[in-house]
């Protein structure tokens, strides 16, 4: 039932998009009377509901069309894209500049049921923490700080285990047979997390310049360029080329930070920062790190809940990040990023 379910939406989102402007009636009629007309009018009612597709008019003068975000939204099977090798997929290949200005800006990210359930999820965290004195409250947020400063680290090829982490960032103590990189990449994550809790108005609004010194902070003693890039960097496993013009990538982080500071949904403007940060890759490296940091700042600065994305799998998020680069497609990480809000909600503070 479910897999009928699936194809019914598909096939009314194929007639929506060869006939736009459709009323209900007319969608019932193109498919061939296939299905009962109520049985119509549920789907549509549940498209709707996803943001897939748009009306216009009212009452019996109601018409469809597919909404700009679609591509965005609708699910994409994460197995079935990867069961194809990197030059077999058919991607977007370049920066998408249509994507910050015009879709995401028109585009509602989340169903009002995710929001529901994020909205009361955030409520028990609130909760939760009115309780806690100023002093447990520091002692959770440092425990988040070490499962985040090692899941960061971790997704991009640090070898610290979550014991060695503990130590590391508590006792300064570092761990035999790693690298002097990988202790500086752990210390410089905890250096930027207290940072933000020390400065939780720091991201708003939301500045490239402070972006920058984000950044600066998680690169310290890394040896990477400060400061917005001005050459080409390549992504590994996909053929996906970020901007590699330095005055281009200024203007598409200053249109990013505009659309995050006039989002109205905090958790809106926390998924943006994750993904499009990352996807505008703005520094020669410390990319999605910086990402994750800034979205975690834009979630404490509203006091909301902040995400250390321990259980996440490091290839799964490298797989969601990927099909945004390829397809500006938000599901997969968007269910990333639900899932590790709740599991935050229900572990930490």
């Amino acid at each position: 039932m479910a897999k009928y379910k699936f194809d019914l939406k598909k096939e009314i989102l194929d007639y929506i998009n060869k006939y736009p402007n459709s009323s209900s009636k007319d969608i019932h009629e193109g498919l061939g009377n296939l299905v009962a007309f109520a049985t119509i009018k549920r789907t549509i009612a549940a498209l709707l509901s996803q943001n897939f597709i748009v009306t216009i008019g009212r009452g019996k003068a109601t018409k469809y069309h597919i909404s700009k975000g679609l591509d965005v939204l609708f699910p994409i099977d994460i197995e079935t894209y990867f069961a194809k090798e990197i030059d077999e997929r058919q991607i977007k290949e370049v920066f998408n500049f249509n994507l910050i200005k015009e879709t995401l800006n028109t585009v509602s990210i989340f169903t009002n049921d995710e929001i529901i359930k994020l909205s009361h999820l955030q409520n028990n965290f609130s909760e939760n923490i009115s309780k806690l004195t100023a002093v447990e409250y520091n002692q959770e947020f440092e425990r988040l700080a070490i499962d985040l400063s090692w899941k960061s680290s971790q997704i991009e090829g640090n070898t610290y285990s979550l014991l060695e982490t503990e130590r590391l960032l508590k006792e300064k103590e570092t761990a035999a047979g790693k690298t002097k990189d990988e202790a500086v990449m752990l210390l410089n994550h905890k250096a930027a997390l207290d940072f933000i809790l020390d400065n939780s108005d720091y991201v708003n609004p939301l500045t490239v310049s402070r972006i920058e010194d984000i950044h600066s902070l998680l690169i310290e003693g890394l040896g990477i360029d400060r400061n917005i890039r001005n050459r080409r960097v390549g992504i590994s496993g996909t053929n996906y080329k970020p901007l590699d013009n330095e005055f281009q990538i200024k203007e598409v982080l200053r249109d990013m930070c505009e659309l995050i500071n006039t989002k109205d949904n905090i958790f809106e403007k926390a998924l943006l920062a994750l993904v499009l940060l990352s996807y505008i890759q703005p520094f020669s490296d410390g990319n999605k790190r910086t990402a994750r940091i800034i979205s975690n700042a834009i979630l404490m600065h509203n006091k909301y809940c902040p995400l250390s994305f321990r259980t996440v799998d490091s290839i799964a998020y490298k797989k969601a990040m990927l099909v945004f680069y390829e397809q500006n497609n938000i599901s997969a990480f968007k269910k990333i990023f639900m899932e590790q809000f709740e599991f935050a909600v229900k572990t930490y503070f």
